[in-house]
C-alpha cells in the first residue's frame, strides 16, 4: 500500500491527538532526507520520524533512536534556531493530500510570539520537508528544487509555498454525487483506476476495495457502467470513508504466511484469505510493516548470489536433460534392428544375392514386414550389421537412462533449493543453504582447516489447534534431520505430492491425531512448497516409519510406498507459530 491520503489522514488524527500542546525538545537529522524530533507532551515523550526518502517516505511515532552526524546539517541547525522549544498547535492534512502540516508556536529573537509551519510532503520521488513562515513563504527545505528540476513549482528559500494541482483531482469530502458520476464516467480506463485518478487520497488498493464492497468489477471500463451503478458506487465510497471522517481507523497488516503483503488503516475485504494482525496505533503498524518488509528485502538481496548459482546450474541441467531425452528417443528403434537381424537369420537363406530388400513374416506380431538390405554385402552379413546396431543402441539406452535419472534428480534437487531460498527469512537460513551447495559441489568448498560456520537456523515450530507440535524444515538438510533424526516411528510425515517443499513432522506421542491437526499439518506442507500460489495442493502423508532414504540420494530426497493423500488450500492463517 502506498502512503496514501487515507493513511495520512489517520496519521494526522493520531499525531494531533498525541502531539498537540507538546514542546519540541530535540531536533536531529540522522539522514540527509530524514528528521527525528523529540516532543514532550502531556501524553508523554515521543520521537517523531519524518522521512522524505524518494523510495520510502514515512511519518510515524517511534521508540527507536537513531545516531546523528557529529556536525548537524544546515537544515537541522535552522530548525533548531527557529522551533527548538516550540509548541505544536495542530497537525492537519490539507484536502486529503499526502501532506502533513505541523503548526508550531514559538518565540522569535525579540521574544515575540509567532508561528511557523513544518510541512511534510509524502509523494514518492517528489517527497520533501518544507519549513514556512505565517505568510506561507518558504524559509528552507530539506531538498531544494529549482526551476531546472521542476517547471511546476520551485522549492527554494524565499519562494511562496503552494500545493501544485497538476492532476485535477477532487476532494473526497466535498465531492457531490453528480460530480462523482461525471468524473468517473468520463474515464476510459478500468473502474478502479478511474477512482484513484479522479479523487484525491485514494490508492489503487483502496479503489479495488471500494469496487469490491460495491460488488462491481474493478477491471471493467468505467464508461461501460450505468449511472445507477455509479451512484451505488458513490454511496459505497462515502460509507468507506466514514471512519476517516470520524477518526475510527483500524490499523492492520495482512500476511501471507510470515510475509507482510499489505497494510491499511481501514479493513480490506479483498485480503480475507490472508492473516490479519491488528495494531493499537497507525505508527506501530507502519513501524512493524516496514521493519518486516526491510527484513524480507534484505534477505532477498543477500540471497541473490545463491539464487544466481542455483538458477545457472538449473538451466544447465535442463539443457542436459533435453539432450539426453533426445538421445534416448533415438534408441527407440533398437528393437526393430534386433528383429531385422533375427528374421534375416530365419528367412534369409533363400534371398538372392544383391537384393535390396525382402519381405518376411514377423512372428512376434504376425504381420509381414519389408526388411532393407545392403546389396553390396552377403545377406547374412546384413543380419550381423543389424545386430551390431541393436547392441550399440541398447548400450546407449542403458547408459542414457541412468544419466537421465541422475540429471532429473539433480533438477529436482536444485528446485528444492530454490524453494528453500524462498522460505528463508533470516541470514542463518542462508548459511545452511550455502553449506548444502558446497556439499553438492555448486560452490567451491572452503580451504581445509578453515572454520565451519555455526549453524543456528532451526525448523519452524507450530502448535496445532489441538495442541500437537508441528515442525517444518526450512531446507533439505533440515528436512533430513527432522525426518530421520528427530521424528519417531509413529510420528506423522507430510509433503506436497510431486513438488519441492518442506518435510512437515507432527509429533504424535503415541496418540491418534484429530482430523483438524491432519488438515493444519497439510496446510503447512502446502504453504512451504513450490505450489504455495495454487488454490489447492495435493499432500501425501504417512507415518514416519514408512519413509525411507535411498543410499546415495540427494539431501531431502525420500521414498515411500504406502500413503494417504488430501487436497488442501495453502493457507496457514490461524496456525500458531512458536518461533
Amino acid at each position: 500500500m502506498a502512503f496514501d491520503g487515507i493513511t495520512v489522514a489517520c496519521m494526522a488524527h493520531e499525531l494531533h491527538k498525541n502531539l498537540s500542546g507538546g514542546r519540541i525538545s530535540k531536533i536531529a537529522q540522522p539522514e540527509t532526507d530524514e528528521l527525528l524530533l523529540t516532543i514532550k507532551s502531556q501524553e508523554g515523550n515521543f520521537r517523531l520520524l519524518l522521512s522524505a526518502s524518494a523510495s520510502l517516505p514515512l511519518v510515524y511515532l517511534t521508540q527507536t533512536n537513531k545516531p546523528s552526524p557529529l556536525t548537524a546539517p544546515n537544515f537541522c541547525m535552522l530548525l533548531r534556531k527557529h522551533i527548538s522549544g516550540g509548541r505544536i498547535i495542530a497537525v492537519t492534512q490539507p484536502s486529503m493530500e499526502r501532506i502533513l502540516r505541523f503548526e508550531i508556536e514559538h518565540l522569535d529573537e525579540m521574544g515575540d510570539q509567532c508561528r511557523k509551519f513544518l510541512i511534510v510532503e509524502l509523494m514518492g520521488k517528489y517527497s520533501n520537508i518544507i519549513f514556512c513562515n505565517e505568510q506561507d513563504q518558504i524559509i528552507d527545505s530539506i531538498k531544494h528544487i529549482s526551476a531546472q528540476v521542476s517547471s511546476v513549482r520551485e522549492v527554494l528559500p524565499g519562494r511562496p509555498y503552494f500545493i501544485p494541482d497538476t492532476q485535477d483531482k477532487a476532494n473526497p469530502f466535498t465531492l457531490t454525487e453528480e460530480d462523482f458520476v461525471r468524473r468517473v464516467a468520463e474515464k476510459s480506463c478500468k473502474l478502479s483506476k478511474a477512482l484513484y485518478t479522479s479523487i484525491t487520497g485514494l490508492s489503487p488498493i483502496a479503489s479495488e476495495e471500494i469496487c469490491h464492497l460495491a460488488s462491481l468489477d474493478s477491471d471493467r471500463p468505467a464508461t461501460s457502467y450505468e449511472p445507477e451503478e455509479l451512484i451505488h458506487l458513490y454511496r459505497t465510497f462515502g460509507r468507506y470513508l466514514d471512519p476517516v471522517r470520524e477518526g475510527g481507523y483500524e490499523p492492520s497488516i495482512y500476511y501471507e504466511g510470515k510475509v507482510p503483503v499489505e497494510f491499511s488503516c481501514l479493513p480490506l475485504s479483498i485480503y480475507d484469505n490472508c492473516r490479519c494482525e491488528h495494531f493499537p496505533t497507525v505508527s506501530s503498524m507502519l513501524e512493524q510493516y516496514y521493519a518486516e518488509r526491510n527484513t524480507v528485502t534484505r534477505i532477498r538481496q543477500k540471497s541473490t548470489d545463491l539464487r544466481r548459482i542455483v538458477q545457472t546450474a538449473l538451466e544447465r541441467n535442463i539443457k542436459k536433460y533435453d539432450l539426453q531425452a533426445k538421445q534416448l528417443k533415438d534408441t527407440e528403434k533398437r528393437e526393430k534392428y534386433r528383429i531385422y537381424g533375427e528374421l534375416i537369420n530365419t528367412y534369409g537363406y533363400d534371398v538372392p544375392q544383391g537384393s535390396k530388400s525382402f519381405q518376411a513374416l514377423n512372428y512376434y506380431t504376425g504381420e509381414e514386414i519389408t526388411i532393407p538390405l545392403d546389396p553390396q554385402i552377403p545377406v547374412q552379413e546384413n543380419a550381423t550389421k543389424y545386430f551390431d546396431k541393436y547392441g550399440k543402441l541398447k548400450r546407449t539406452f542403458e547408459a542414457v537412462t541412468a544419466l537421465l535419472k541422475e540429471t532429473d534428480e539433480e533438477i529436482q534437487h536444485l528446485r528444492s533449493i530454490q524453494t528453500a531460498l524462498d522460505i528463508a527469512l533470516q541470514e542463518e537460513d542462508l548459511t545452511q543453504i550455502r553449506e548444502e551447495l558446497m556439499e553438492s559441489g555448486y560452490i567451491r568448498k572452503r580451504p581445509s582447516g578453515s572454520k565451519r560456520p555455526k549453524i543456528t537456523s532451526k525448523p519452524f515450530h507450530y502448535i496445532s489447534s489441538d495442541g500437537f507440535h508441528m515442525y517444518v524444515g526450512k531446507n533439505n538438510l533440515q528436512n533430513d534431520e527432522l525426518t530421520f533424526q528427530f521424528a519417531k516411528g509413529n510420528d506423522w510425515w507430510f509433503h506436497a505430492k510431486g513438488a519441492p517443499g518442506s518435510h512437515v513432522i507432527v509429533k504424535a506421542d503415541g496418540v491418534e491425531l484429530p482430523d483438524r491437526t491432519f488438515e493444519e499439518a497439510a496446510r503447512l506442507a502446502a504453504y512451504y512448497s513450490s505450489l504455495r500460489d495454487s488454490e489447492k495442493v495435493e499432500i501425501d502423508y504417512v507415518e514416519k516409519k514408512q519413509v525411507k532414504k535411498p543410499n546415495g540420494s540427494k539431501p531431502g530426497f525420500v521414498v515411500y510406498y504406502t500413503n494417504y493423500s488430501m487436497m488442501i488450500e495453502p493457507d496457514i492463517s490461524g496456525i500458531q507459530l512458536v518461533n
